[in-house]
């Protein structure tokens, strides 16, 4: 089983739920705030790079989903401010295990890169809010606000 370095959003209802299913599946946890870490562009960049920057972006961040922020329309650099200035607009969780990382929680990917061997994965799509397209509170924020 692998020891992961899980960074999430604390509170975040989603991230509980691949919490679990990483255990479950007998992975251990090193559980760091996406918020706090006191992230860089080399170090964001350690887990951004491999992918098109439309894929750093978390589809659930208010400023992205409502359309403030269009991911496709930004080149990296660009990308990268936003990222660092609000860690929110980061797609999460981001996951490291011996030297490899992941973004997001494709429950395929995962499978295929750590295992998820004895569990019952949900059907349905792991990455996105947990509260889909019904209309809800905003997840708690621990700097006090409220975002996606």
């Amino acid at each position: 089983m692998a020891h992961v370095i899980f960074f999430e959003k604390p509170g975040c209802a989603g991230n509980a739920q691949q919490k679990a299913l990483l255990a479950a599946a007998g992975h251990t946890l090193e559980v760091r705030s996406l918020l706090a870490e006191p992230w860089t562009a080399d170090s964001l960049s350690a887990f951004l790079a491999p992918l098109p920057v439309s894929e750093w972006f978390n589809r659930s961040a208010p400023a992205v989903r409502d359309g403030a922020i269009v991911p496709e329309r930004l080149d990296a650099a660009q990308a990268m401010a936003l990222l660092l200035e609000d860690p929110l607009l980061i797609r999460r969780p981001l996951m490291a295990v011996d030297g490899t990382r992941l973004v997001g929680f494709d429950t395929f990917a995962v499978d295929a890169w750590i295992g998820l061997v004895d569990v019952a994965v949900p059907e349905r799509n792991m990455e996105g809010c947990v509260k889909g397209d019904v209309p809800h509170a905003a997840c708690p924020d621990p700097k006090g606000a409220t975002h996606g």
